[in-house]
C-alpha cells in the first residue's frame, strides 16, 4: 500500500503522496516542473485494482488528550508490530508542533483538523477507517477487524440485562470500523448508526475497563481495551492499571521494548524506530542486516550498502551481511566489490551454497559462463541439495554446450532479440513470450533466425559488437518496466545495458509490446530508470507498450518532447491465433475451466484482503464445479499455493495442471482446448485469449485491468478486492459457460482489433528490419508460416530441466 510521506504537510493523502512523489523526481531528473508533477501519478494505481486504503483515525479533543494518544501509538506498535496504516489525528485546531511527540512514534502520521470526532465518517482518500480514542490501548492483533468488509462495526451499547443489544446503538467513545461505501452521501453520526448498518462486534474488540472492580485481572482474549468513564483512583483497578502503565513509555525505552519484540515487523516501523541509530551504543548486527534487507526490497541499495559497509569493516566473520553487502552491490552493479563479499561468506559452511549460487548468477551476468559453472559446483559440493546451485549448473552447462555449436547463419541475417528468455521451472508465460515476439517477424523463431541477449545480462563491449552485427535488435515483449526483479545500476530496470552502450548501438532497434509492470502502490526510486529510459526513447527506431496504461505510465515519465514516440503494441501473446494457425478452434472443447493464481509480492497484491480472497474464491468454484469440471493452472510451482491454502481452509481439492513443465505447444495447447480460464497473472489472461478461448481477470495488478480496457471489456476483471467476488464471478463465469460460441466469437472479435494496430506497427517496423511479411495480404486471414527450423522445434519442445527456479524470480506477475 502506498503511504504519504509524514513530513510533508497535513492534507488529503493523495496529495501528500503526490508531493512526495513529485520531491523526488524533480531532484532526480532535468524535466520541467509540469512533467514533475505527472510523474508523481504513475505511483498509485490502486484505483485501477480497486485495492482498499485503511487507516486509522483518533480525534484528539485538546492538548490534555496529546498524553493518551501517545500511548495508544505505543500499545498499537507494541501488540500489532507488523500493522503500520496511515495514522490520521482529527484535531479542533492543535499547532503542528503538537504532534512531534506522536510524530516520532509512528511514521505515516497525518493530523487534520475537525469540527468533532464525527469526522471520521467523512475521511477522504480512505475505503476503510478505523476509528480509535485517546482512552484506548491495544492489546491484541487487529487482523479480524481490518478484516471487515460491510457496515459500521461496533460494540452495541448494553441492554437492560448487560448484553449488547444493536437496537441501542453504539457509545460514542466506542471503536468503528467504517466501510465509507456504505454510509451514502449523507454519513450518520455515531449515535445515529441504523441498525441495518450496524456489525455488532464482540466486547472484546472494544472492552471496557471500568467494569473490571474489585482488582479483576483483564480477560486474555481482550482485543482493545477502553478506559472511558474509568475513575482516576487506582482503588480496586490495579491490574487494568498495570496493563495501561505498560505503554507509559519513554521514547529511548519504546524503542528499545519494539526492536526486542520476536517475529515480524513492519517494515516502515521498523526503519522509522530504528534510525537513526543512538550514538552510544554500537548497533545489533542483526538489526542492521534487517534494515538492510528493508532497504534491499525497497531498491535503495546505496542506503543498504552504506550500512552494512560500515558494520562489516575488518569483520570477515559477518558472513549473512556479507551475502546481502554482496547482493546489494550487485544490485548496483558493483560487480567486483560484490564478489569480494560474496567470497567471503562462502567462509561459513551455513552460508556457502546460497552465496555461490548468488556469485554462480554474477558471472553469468557478466558473461563469464565457465566461472558460473564453476561457482555452481562448489555450492553443490558444499551442499549437493542445494536447488539453486544445482539450477545454475545445469543452466550454466547447457550454455557452454550451445555455445559449442557452430552457427548456420550469417550475423547479418540475424536478428538480435532481447528479452527474459525462462527455462526450468520458471514463469510459463516468460516461457511462451519470446517465441510469440519473434513470430510477429519471422516465420522461423529458433537460433538460426535469431541471436539471443538475455536482458539481466550485461552488455559490455563483446555483446554491443555482438548486437551490432544483427539485422536489428529487438527488445521484449514482457514486464521489462519493473524495478525490484534482477536489479542494476545501470539501466534502473530490467535490460543490464549501460547509458554510453545504448548510445553505440549501430543496429536499428525497437522496442516491442513491454509493459510499465510496476504495482499499484508500488514505490522506488525512479532517478537512473528516468534517465535510461529517456535515453532509450531517443535511441529507437520503435517504441511500443504492451497496453495503454503502459504508454501512459511511461509518457508520464518523460519530456514533452519524447512522449509522442511511444506508441501502442499489443503483447503478441493475445494474437496467437493469427500468428499460428494451428491455434484454430479445436473440434471440440474440454468441459473444464481453468483456475490460476499469483503469489509473488502477495502483499502488494492482496494487502488485508487474502483470506476475504480466498473464502470469496472458495464459494465460486463450487458454484462454478456445477457447471465444468474446475482445474488449477500454475504458471510457476509457488502459484501452486493457492491449492493448498484452498484445501487446508475450505476443504476443497483442485487438480493441477503444472504448466511450467510444458513446452510452449503444451501451453498455448492447454489453453486452447478449455472453455474458460480465470487467471490472476497477465499471461493466464493474454495467452488463452490469444488462442480464442474466453477469459476473466482477477485483477491484482493494473497491468489486467489496462488489457480488458484496450479491448474494451472491463467487465471481463473482477477485483480480488471485490467485496461480492465469489458471487460476480460465478454469474460471470455461468454466462461464458451457458453461451459458449458468443464468448469465443466475442474473443475472437476483440482480437481482430489488437490483431489490427499489430499489422500496423509491423509493416513500420518491416521497414525497419527489410525482411519480408510471412503474413501476407492483412485482409486474407492468417497465413500458414513456412516450416519451422529442426533447431527451432527443438527449442520449443525441449524437455523441461529439474523442478527448481535459478536466479532472480521471473518479472511478469
Amino acid at each position: 500500500m502506498t503511504h504519504p510521506d509524514p513530513s510533508t504537510t497535513p492534507g488529503s493523502v493523495p496529495a501528500a503522496r503526490a508531493t512526495a512523489a513529485t520531491a523526488t523526481t524533480a531532484t532526480a531528473t532535468t524535466a520541467t516542473a509540469t512533467a514533475a508533477t505527472a510523474t508523481a501519478a504513475a505511483d498509485d494505481r490502486r484505483a485501477v485494482t480497486g485495492k482498499r486504503r485503511i487507516a486509522f483515525a483518533v480525534y484528539v479533543a485538546g492538548a490534555d488528550e496529546l498524553p493518551g494518544l501517545h500511548a495508544l501509538m505505543r500499545s498499537l506498535a507494541l501488540s500489532d508490530p507488523a500493522l503500520c496504516e496511515d495514522v490520521v489525528v482529527l484535531h479542533p485546531g492543535l499547532p503542528d508542533a503538537a504532534f512531534d511527540a506522536a510524530r516520532r512514534l509512528r511514521p505515516r502520521l497525518i493530523p487534520r483538523q475537525a469540527d468533532g470526532r464525527d469526522d471520521v465518517f467523512r475521511l477522504d482518500g480512505y475505503d476503510t477507517v478505523v476509528a480509535l480514542t485517546p482512552a484506548m490501548v491495544v492489546l491484541g492483533r487487529l487482523d479480524d477487524l481490518l478484516g471487515l468488509r460491510t457496515g459500521v462495526a461496533a460494540v452495541p451499547r448494553p441492554g437492560p440485562d448487560g448484553a449488547p443489544d444493536p437496537r441501542g446503538g453504539v457509545p460514542d467513545d466506542g471503536l468503528l470500523v467504517i466501510q465509507r461505501q456504505d454510509l451514502g452521501p449523507v454519513p450518520p453520526a455515531a449515535s445515529d448508526i441504523p441498525e441495518g448498518l450496524l456489525v455488532p462486534l464482540d466486547s472484546r474488540a472494544d472492552f471496557r475497563a471500568r467494569r473490571l472492580h474489585d482488582d479483576l485481572p483483564v480477560p486474555e482474549d481482550v482485543v482493545v481495551l477502553n478506559f472511558a468513564g474509568v475513575p482516576a483512583t487506582r482503588t480496586g483497578r490495579a491490574p487494568v492499571q498495570a496493563v495501561r502503565d505498560r505503554f507509559d513509555l519513554d521514547d529511548e525505552a519504546f524503542r528499545a521494548a519494539y526492536l526486542a519484540l520476536p517475529g515480524a515487523k513492519h517494515p516502515d516501523l521498523l526503519l522509522h524506530l530504528a534510525l537513526p541509530f543512538p550514538d552510544r551504543p554500537r548497533p545489533p548486527i542483526d538489526l542492521v542486516r534487517q534494515l538492510a534487507e528493508i532497504h534491499r526490497g525497497r531498491g535503495h541499495h546505496d542506503r543498504a550498502v552504506a550500512l552494512l559497509g560500515e558494520a562489516v569493516a575488518g569483520r570477515p566473520d559477518l558472513p549473512r551481511c556479507h551475502e546481502t553487502l554482496g547482493v546489494c552491490l550487485m544490485a548496483l552493479s558493483r560487480y567486483e566489490e560484490a564478489e569480494t563479499h560474496l567470497l567471503l561468506a562462502t567462509a561459513s559452511p551455513d552460508f556457502a551454497p546460497r552465496a555461490f549460487g548468488q556469485l554462480a548468477r554474477l558471472a553469468w551476468l557478466l558473461g563469464r559462463t565457465e566461472d558460473a559453472r564453476g561457482y555452481a559446483l562448489a555450492g553443490l559440493e558444499t551442499d549437493p541439495t542445494d536447488a539453486n546451485c544445482r539450477a545454475w549448473y545445469a543452466r550454466t552447462s547447457e550454455m557452454v554446450t550451445v555455445r559449442a555449436e557452430s552457427a548456420r547463419t550469417r550475423p547479418a541475417e540475424q536478428l538480435a532479440h532481447v528479452a527474459l528468455f525462462a527455462d526450468g521451472e520458471e514463469n510459463a508465460g516468460d516461457k511462451v513470450l519470446p517465441e510469440a515476439v519473434r513470430s510477429c517477424f519471422t516465420a522461423d523463431t529458433g537460433p538460426d533466425r535469431w541471436h539471443q541477449q538475455h536482458a539481466h545480462l550485461l552488455v559490455d563491449e563483446a555483446s554491443l559488437e555482438r548486437l551490432n552485427a544483427r539485422r536489428a535488435v529487438i527488445v521484449g515483449g514482457g514486464g521489462l518496466f519493473l524495478p525490484d526483479t534482477a536489479p542494476n545500476g545501470n539501466s534502473g530496470w530490467q535490460w543490464n545495458i549501460p547509458d554510453d552502450v545504448l548510445a553505440r548501438i549501430t543496429a536499428p532497434l525497437a522496442v516491442f509490446a513491454v509493459g510499465y509492470n510496476v504495482f499499484d502502490g508500488q514505490r522506488y526510486r525512479r532517478e537512473r530508470f528516468a534517465a535510461s529510459l529517456r535515453a532509450l526513447v531517443e535511441r529507437s527506431a520503435f517504441f511500443g507498450l504492451r497496453n495503454h496504461g503502459s504508454v501512459a505510465r511511461v509518457r508520464e515519465l518523460l519530456p514533452e518532447s519524447l512522449r509522442e514516440r511511444v506508441r501502442y503494441q499489443p503483447c503478441p501473446t493475445t494474437v496467437a491465433r493469427h500468428l499460428d494457425p494451428r491455434l484454430a478452434e479445436p473440434a471440440a472443447r474440454e468441459d473444464t475451466v481453468l483456475v490460476n493464481c499469483a503469489y509473488d509480492r502477495a502483499g502488494l497484491r492482496f494487502g488485508h484482503d487474502y483470506g476475504h480472497f480466498l473464502a470469496e474464491m472458495a464459494a465460486a468454484i463450487r458454484a462454478v464445479s456445477a457447471s465444468a469440471e474446475v482445474r488449477y493452472a500454475a504458471h510457476m510451482p509457488a502459484d501452486e499455493r493457492f491449492v493448498d491454502d484452498l484445501r487446508r481452509e475450505h476443504g476443497l481439492t483442485l487438480p493441477v495442471e503444472p504448466l511450467y513443465l510444458l513446452p510452449n505447444d503444451g501451453i498455448r495447447d492447454l489453453y486452447r482446448r478449455t472453455r474458460l480460464v480465470i487467471g490472476m497473472r497477465g499471461h493466464a489472461g493474454m495467452i488463452p485469449f490469444g488462442c480464442g478461448t474466453p477469459v476473466i481477470s482477477l485483477v491484482s495488478h493494473p497491468k489486467l485491468a489496462y488489457f480488458l480496457a484496450d479491448i474494451d471489456r472491463p467487465d471481463w476483471g473482477v477485483s480480488v478486492h471485490e467485496r461480492a467476488l465469489g458471487a460476480r464471478l460465478a454469474e460471470r463465469a455461468h454466462a461464458v459457460l451457458a453461451d459458449h460460441p458468443a464468448a469465443v466469437a466475442d474473443v475472437r472479435d476483440r482480437q481482430d482489433l489488437l490483431w489490427s494496430v499489430t499489422r500496423d506497427n509491423l509493416a513500420r517496423l518491416r521497414e525497419l528490419t527489410g525482411l519480408p511479411d510471412p503474413f501476407g495480404d492483412p485482409g486474407a486471414g492468417p497465413a500458414v508460416p513456412a516450416p519451422r527450423s529442426a533447431a527451432d522445434r527443438d527449442h520449443a519442445t525441449r524437455p523441461p530441466g529439474p523442478r527448481v527456479t535459478p536466479g532472480p524470480a521471473p518479472s511478469t506477475p
